[in-house]
């Protein structure tokens, strides 16, 4: 089965492309048709994130892992796309080069793709121009400064449940 893929980069501009590859494919494969297809050497660490469909970043799986024993991920190379990508619509998350943190969305568009004797994999759409350097990303989070809670709150549950740990 031929799989359309797409994948944007997260920039404010359009930097999309499409490419079809098989299904039997490793995320590795995937991996290198992507950067192959936005211009990168393919020389840098990178990851894919499992996603849900809010592109919220799930379980890694790193081009190389680096762990030992329980901490060890399974490598791209292990993964073949029809395990994690098997219906029109789902995504993961790319991200190349940790350094600059090139950031990617990646969703599943078609699953049985018609293609006419092209050879897999295929760059099928391209769509804007890379920039030169990879877009910042800002990390939001919660602001923890109001005075919803504070450090006397919920003190007396702790001392009933625990006792009182004061060190001397």
């Amino acid at each position: 089965m031929v799989y359309k893929i797409r994948v944007i980069l997260n920039t404010e501009e359009d930097v999309i492309r499409d490419i079809a590859i098989d299904s039997g494919s490793s995320l590795e494969d995937l991996h290198n048709s992507i950067t192959n297809s936005f211009g990168f050497t393919g020389d840098q660490m990178a990851s894919f994130y499992r996603s849900d469909d809010t592109w919220v970043q799930g379980e890694e799986h790193p081009l190389f892992d680096m762990g030992e024993g329980r901490d060890r991920k399974i490598q791209m190379s292990e993964i073949k796309l029809e395990d994690v990508l098997k219906q029109a619509n789902d995504k993961m998350i790319y991200v190349y080069d940790f350094f600059n943190m090139w950031s990617f969305y990646v969703e599943l568009i078609e699953n049985d793709f018609e293609h006419s004797n092209i050879e897999l994999p295929a760059l099928l759409l391209s769509l804007g121009v890379v920039p030169t350097n990879a877009p910042e990303i800002y990390f939001e989070s919660e602001d923890l400064s109001t005075d919803d809670f504070s450090e006397e709150e919920g003190h007396e549950d702790f001392d009933e449940d625990f006792g009182d740990f004061s060190f001397n």
